[in-house]
């Protein structure tokens, strides 16, 4: 059997260094590729750090990205020239740049999630059901909490949550997308979608989005604990991903949820 050929970006960063300690374990892929915004002097398990270059891509047939937004457009510009299938993990990107990914998925084959995890993408998929489900009459809003490291909020994972409650009510996310909070105590419900993040200590990644109609309070929550959540996803999508064709795929299409 062939094995899956791997380039992993970002691969000094805490999801990186997790999704190449699982690639090295995984007898079905051949790490070939590890790149970084800057030069790396040292080798990781045998393999020297390259810029995200043409020659750097040449060798693999799938790419794990998790960056940053600029670093996640030279890895696609570069993969849909050389016809490259891409896991793309990384968050914050806005309106436009969504547009431009989705433009770049006609080329090649792309999945992108904001969140690779399984139990994040149900949540996902019963956020969609009950707020279709509770109507007009319910507000909401969503809560997450993560590591003091982590630089965007809200998090990609909570967007990703509150697209789902637009789709729900059958409305654009970017028309009801509310207020921002970062490290407020409370935060109240609105018409429009409120946000609340929370950066503290080493919490890996807790998740809540809650429903109210004044009467009563619906609340759906994930809480992550294992890193290694994400990046066995992320090698699972790139599993998944080889034999697929150009377009835009989720981690909904990879597990087949209605």
């Amino acid at each position: 059997m062939n094995k899956l050929k791997l380039a992993v970006t970002g691969c000094m960063g805490r999801m990186g260094k997790q999704i190449i300690k699982n690639a090295i374990k995984d007898k079905s892929i051949k790490l070939v590729t590890l790149t970084e915004n800057k030069l790396i002097k040292k080798k990781i398990s045998g393999i020297q750090p390259e810029l995200n270059t043409e020659d750097a891509f040449n060798k693999s047939n799938v790419i794990i990205d998790f960056s940053i937004p600029k670093c996640t457009f030279e890895v696609l510009k570069i993969a849909s020239k050389l016809k490259k299938r891409v896991v793309i993990g990384t968050t914050g990107f806005t309106k436009v740049e969504e547009k431009l990914i989705k433009k770049y998925s006609k080329k090649i084959p792309i999945l992108k999630a904001g969140n690779m995890s399984l139990g994040i993408n149900l949540l996902m998929y019963l956020t969609e059901i009950t707020s279709a489900s509770l109507g007009k009459n319910y507000l909401s809003k969503v809560f997450e909490v993560h590591h003091k490291h982590k630089k965007d909020h809200p998090s990609g994972t909570a967007l990703m949550l509150g697209k789902g409650i637009a789709i729900g009510k059958n409305k654009d996310f970017y028309k009801i997308e509310g207020k921002k909070y970062l490290n407020k105590k409370d935060f109240p419900y609105g018409e429009k979608i409120n946000f609340n993040s929370i950066r503290r200590g080493e919490i890996i990644g807790e998740h809540k989005v809650s429903f109210s109609s004044g009467k009563e309070i619906i609340t759906l929550n994930h809480e992550a604990y294992d890193r290694t959540l994400y990046s066995e996803g992320a090698i699972m999508a790139a599993k998944w991903l080889i034999s697929k064709k150009p377009g835009l795929y989720s981690m909904r299409n990879l597990l087949n949820f209605k």
